[in-house]
């Protein structure tokens, strides 16, 4: 790529979510060329390739990657396919915006991220809630131990995707994307064998994503209880965790809120100097702290909406040198990972199991 030249870019599953949120938001770049799509299903892939300006399309993901000048790769391709994927267009030493879950098994998830460190490219992960200010501002001040050395973490998330968990149709209107070309397929969602998991990989990778990228903590191990009273995966998740250091969480998931409602995300760090509260439904930072100095921040009642354009314009302004900062690294997935994997060990073996 040259000074003046657009950066290429090319996707790895096009299906609902990356053709309602990531592709309008790179289509409307100048300094972005989509260079080459991949996906299942002849039409939907011209489909795309026309809707978007696709330079190429192809059904067969290696073709994809042997694209002149690629610089950076998007997988969305579903849940069990991005380790395989991911790590195709990293050992091309691609940068790689990688859909969450980062993985399905926590061994994948580290060599996704240890392969990314020896080529030296950045891995992302679509956490649309770190690109919020008041999450940015969290992380800043936990970096400075705003609360002291973490004793505890609450964690919790609530989403509409019931239907979807399911396998029905997608009634949600609290997903933030735009229009969808496509609708989400039952398949990716809703069978143990392509999902990989229920809403602890679908969603709570969101929400264990946050909370390991904010205070940096490291699972050692996990019991956990999951209930699946309607659907073939997991509607509700509740794991125990300790982490190292002596630090110990709990992280809770329900994927049963209303169709017609948003999400639910609630972050606790509990430490020897204070607690931090990092709610998102309800717009709230604030630090509350043994020697009284306080913080709260003051913000808009809809200042947690989910930001799902901020990680495809991150990716994008990484593959174009326009800014080198990762807001949503591949590490904090793969903690995320770590500890989901072990919480899905454990509900099989009905005990403690270790990172």
């Amino acid at each position: 790529m040259t000074e003046s030249s657009p950066a290429k870019i090319g996707l790895i599953g096009a299906g609902w979510w990356a053709t309602a949120n990531h592709l309008p938001v790179l289509a409307k770049r100048d300094d972005i060329e989509l260079a080459s799509v991949c996906r299942l299903g002849v039409d939907e892939l011209l489909q795309v390739k026309n809707e978007f300006g696709f330079t190429h399309a192809t059904e067969n993901y290696r073709e994809l990657l042997e694209t002149p000048g690629l610089i950076g790769v998007i997988v969305a391709s579903p849940h069990t396919l991005h380790f395989e994927h991911a790590m195709a267009a990293l050992n091309k030493g691609y940068h790689v915006m990688c859909e969450k879950p980062l993985t399905t098994k926590a061994t994948e998830a580290r060599e996704l991220v240890s392969e990314a460190e020896r080529r030296g490219v950045q891995l992302v992960i679509p956490y649309g809630w770190h690109y919020s200010k008041f999450i940015q501002e969290a992380k800043r001040r936990m970096d400075q131990k705003s609360v002291g050395e973490i004793e505890y973490v609450m964690c919790h998330m609530a989403s509409p995707i019931r239907s979807l968990l399911e396998g029905k149709q997608f009634l949600s209107t609290g997903g933030g994307a735009g229009d969808n070309m496509f609708e989400p397929e039952a398949d990716t969602w809703a069978d143990p064998e392509v999902a990989g998991g229920g809403y602890a990989l679908a969603q709570m990778s969101h929400s264990a994503g946050l909370a390991f990228w904010l205070t940096g903590l490291e699972a050692q191990s996990v019991v956990a209880l999951t209930s699946s009273p309607t659907s073939r995966v997991e509607l509700y998740d509740a794991f125990s965790v300790n982490f190292k250091g002596g630090a110990i969480g709990s992280f809770s998931g329900a994927g049963a809120l209303p169709d017609n409602q948003q999400f639910q995300l609630d972050v606790r760090i509990y430490g020897s100097e204070g607690v931090m509260t990092v709610d998102c439904d309800r717009a709230k930072l604030e630090i509350l702290r043994h020697d009284g100095d306080n913080f709260s921040m003051k913000l808009d009642p809809d200042a947690g909406e989910y930001f799902g354009g901020g990680p495809t314009t991150n990716f994008a302004d990484i593959v174009t040198r326009k800014n080198d900062m990762n807001w949503a690294p591949g590490w904090a997935g793969m903690r995320a990972i770590e500890m989901i994997d072990a919480a899905y060990r454990s509900v099989k073996l009905g005990r403690l199991v270790t990172v």
